[in-house]
């Protein structure tokens, strides 16, 4: 990863992440609000590969741990795991298609909020998981589903324009 392809995605987690807790904060349905940097990490991973998956999960995580995380390292532990597996199938499906990575950030948002009740609440004897799953992680997933359909051809074109960038000034050289 170059330097430029690394600040633009420390200000695009850095912007994500004021959306989150700001804007889409007022906003919400029921309490609830969108995963934007769960955007991000899938999208990065998807679009770039598991090593750019993994570092971007990672910092996503440490931003939420250092906000709002009870323990350091929870959070981050968990998004970079997400944005490794995600980054496996980078080579298998084309990035262009919004559909599949749409997919892969829904199916993503389902599987961290059920790894965030397992590990919150289950192991604290509340077994509520009906009532968890409908009303917070099936409309989370659903309300960040559908803002990723409008996030994720931004990061997308935010890749092409520094991969641009790179190809060109590879010219130059050669």
């Amino acid at each position: 990863m170059n330097i430029r392809r690394a600040i633009t995605n420390f200000i695009l987690l850095l912007v994500s992440f004021i959306l989150q807790t700001t804007v889409f904060r007022r906003i919400d349905f029921g309490g609830i609000t969108p995963n934007l940097l769960l955007i991000v990490v899938v999208s990065s991973a998807f679009i770039k590969g598991d090593k750019t998956g993994l570092l971007v999960g990672f910092f996503s995580g440490i931003l939420v741990d250092i906000f709002f995380g009870s323990y350091l390292g929870f959070f981050a532990l968990i998004y970079m795991y997400l944005g490794f597996i995600v980054g496996k199938f980078h080579e298998v499906f084309f990035s262009q298609n919004i559909a599949i990575p749409i997919f892969f950030i829904t199916i993503t948002d389902f599987v961290y909020g059920f790894i965030c009740y397992v590990l919150m609440f289950l192991f604290r004897t509340r077994f509520n998981i009906g009532y968890y799953m409908m009303s917070v992680i099936v409309p989370e997933m659903v309300y960040t589903a559908l803002i990723a359909i409008f996030y994720y051809p931004v990061i997308l074109y935010l890749n092409n324009k520094i991969d641009e960038r790179e190809q060109r000034s590879a010219k130059k050289f050669v």
